[in-house]
């Protein structure tokens, strides 16, 4: 998390929303289809959309400028990116289908983009030793293609399926899964197989001697297929028209089994430093490419990613789908066969901005808030529409004890970012620590008097489903370990000990709700989170976690100093040790480590880029650390014996 201050030469505001929900906001107000906040007498007003991106991305370009953009000619294939400020160099490559990961081989030559428009020439470059997929005779090929801007950005990439007619030498574009396939929550009998499209069209997926076809023709593609053999590998085939393309995944075991088996866990992938593919329009697609190699060579058997997928803190959901786009892109080389799972970090945030008019080359301080309307614009909305993640998680905060009115909805859904899942023995249950998150809660009063929850903090709906679900897996005799994923860790240990849930040991930081604030601070909501954990569950094995860009693990006890000096409330009695595993170092910049008084519990602190394997061999659970870009061992540890 940052604290954000802009630097705007020339503001000029508007609203381009029209609210469809009761304002949920303390001291907001409409007029003339235009959003203000008025605050002690001062009017402030809703950014200009395409000056805050500017600003924060440095760009207007989004996920819909590549979804359909290419075209057949005659010898050629043309692109019209829709945006005549693009230009660059477009990279391409045809991509082979006789392997495992078909990803493209670039070609040596380029095609300059200008104005947002360029043209591939496949006769001559692409034919003869060079069409070493045979499209000259087959008539249908791959194609993948990268979209550098002038200033060497990666921006986007891409892939497409064409067609050749031998006698007029003309290209034609077809139907292309242009993210995906991804092989989703996987159960001992069932599997989810999610993909999109670059055109509205009816696809066929076949698994297991059976065909599944879409009901209506459409962009994004889901399948659920049941009444699967527990632990059996089935290969799946995506059927277009003219293109197919064949995968596997493998079913969990059967219930009760207790196999061996792995699984990864890291977080905080947003873009690095370095250059080149560390930042591909606003993710580390070159360490979560890396990343995701070490899953397969491991036999990972899924995959947690706990936040920070993006850079994000954006207005436009077409520039944070684009984001999300090259995210899904950099790991999808694991994600065709095994599952990966989601949560929600403070980066993921889709912000309204707020300001008033001040003189130009100055620093203003802005007022961001979660984005709405909530069914649709906020975070949590945009994150459900990209991922496929289970339903099983609490509704929202609406009907809690500070909701203001019960009759409308107040705010956003926890639909698929705060959910559950299992794999044999073990269950995972994934937290939500920046719901409805004001990005300058914490920084000024302006923005409490407006509303809205605090980095790191944990609402009451969800921590009382929280502990439902626990007591559920405490009951069930064929779970043995539960984890806890959220993205922020209980116990910062460098870069994040001004916020997450300390606040340098200060207990005044909390949620806002119509401009009052919540009962509990922010220290005492992390007792009553540890209560829950440590002393009313007794299969908890540890927290995962991120936020900060290193990674460590803590023991968490009652020997663990947790409290600041001069603290005045209840201490929680801790009644037996779980571990806090914090692996935020996906990619995003490294942060150092600090001294705070549970350092001495912090054992293996690095800040190279990590991933974390989980073995878990019926009660015996394991970690080992490692460089994925070396292979080198950073650490390993029991987790239960």
């Amino acid at each position: 998390m940052k604290k954000y201050t802009l630097i705007i030469l020339t503001i000029i505001f508007f609203s381009d929303t029209i609210f469809s929900q009761e304002l949920p906001y303390n001291n907001m107000y409409v007029k003339n289809k235009k959003s203000y906040l008025r605050i002690e007498g001062k009017k402030y007003r809703e950014i200009n959309t395409k000056l805050y991106n500017k600003v924060r991305h440095n760009s207007n370009i989004g996920l819909s400028n590549f979804t359909d953009c290419a075209y057949g000619l005659k010898n050629s294939i043309a692109f019209d990116f829709n945006n005549k400020k693009l230009n660059g160099t477009l990279y391409y490559g045809l991509i082979p289908s006789d392997t495992k990961y078909p990803q493209p081989v670039f070609f040596k030559i380029t095609s300059k983009i200008k104005k947002g428009k360029a043209k591939i020439y496949l006769i001559p470059l692409l034919t003869g030793k060079y069409d070493f997929v045979n499209w000259q005779e087959t008539g249908v090929g791959k194609l993948g293609y990268r979209v550098i801007d002038n200033k060497g950005n990666i921006i986007y990439d891409g892939r497409l399926n064409f067609t050749f007619d031998k006698n007029t030498n003309i290209f034609k574009v077809v139907t292309s899964i242009i993210n995906g396939p991804f092989v989703n929550k996987i159960t001992k009998n069932s599997a989810t197989i999610t993909y999109q499209t670059n055109i509205t069209a009816t696809t066929i997926l076949e698994v297991n001697k059976k065909s599944y076809r879409d009901k209506l023709s459409a962009r994004n593609h889901e399948f659920t297929i049941s009444n699967l053999q527990p632990n059996t590998k089935y290969e799946y085939i995506i059927r277009t028209k003219t293109h197919s393309e064949k995968y596997f995944f493998t079913t969990a075991p059967k219930t009760g089994t207790r196999t061996t088996f792995t699984f990864a866990y890291a977080s905080d992938s947003r873009k690095g430093n370095g250059g080149g593919e560390r930042n591909i329009s606003g993710t580390n697609a070159y360490i979560m490419k890396k990343l995701s190699a070490a899953a397969s060579l491991n036999n990972v058997r899924f995959f947690q990613f706990s936040g920070d997928l993006i850079n994000g803190y954006l207005i436009d959901k077409n520039i944070t789908n684009l984001q999300y786009a090259n995210w899904k892109h950099s790991v999808e080389n694991f994600w065709h066969y095994a599952p990966v799972y989601t949560s929600m970090g403070n980066h993921e945030v889709l912000v309204k901005a707020y300001g008033r008019k001040l003189l130009s080359k100055k620093k203003r301080k802005i007022i961001l808030i979660e984005n709405f309307p909530f069914k649709t614009n906020s975070s949590e909305a945009v994150f459900a529409d990209n991922f496929c993640n289970p339903e099983n998680g609490p509704v929202s905060e609406d009907n809690s004890i500070y909701d203001f009115d019960t009759s409308s909805i107040n705010f956003p859904s926890y639909k698929e970012n705060v959910y559950f899942y299992t794999y044999n023995n073990v269950a995972v249950i994934v937290l939500n620590s920046n719901y409805w998150y004001s990005t300058t809660l914490a920084d000024n009063k302006e923005t409490r008097s407006v509303g809205g929850n605090l980095h790191a903090y944990l609402m009451d709906n969800q921590l009382k489903w929280l502990e439902k679900t626990l007591n559920k897996f405490e009951k069930d005799t064929n779970i043995d370990h539960v984890f806890i994923t959220q993205h922020t860790p209980a116990f910062p240990n460098g870069g994040h000990s001004y916020d997450d849930m300390w606040y340098s040991g200060n207990n005044f930081y909390r949620p806002y709700i119509k401009g009052k604030p919540v009962k509990y601070g922010i220290i005492e909501r992390r007792d009553q989170y540890l209560d829950l954990l440590i002393n009313k569950s007794s299969k908890v094995r540890a927290i995962l976690t991120g936020d900060e860009h290193n990674y460590n693990h803590m023991e968490i006890s009652d020997k663990t100093p947790r409290y600041p000096k001069k603290w005045d409330k209840p201490k929680v009695k801790l009644s037996r040790s779980i571990l806090q595993i914090n692996n935020g170092a996906a990619g995003a910049p490294y942060y150092a480590q600090e001294k705070l008084p549970w350092s001495e519990f912090t054992k293996g602190f690095s800040t190279q880029n990590a991933i974390v394997l989980i073995s878990v061999s019926g009660k015996k659970v394991s970690a080992k650390v490692i460089n994925p870009e070396t292979f080198e061992q950073l650490d390993s540890f029991e987790i239960n014996r």
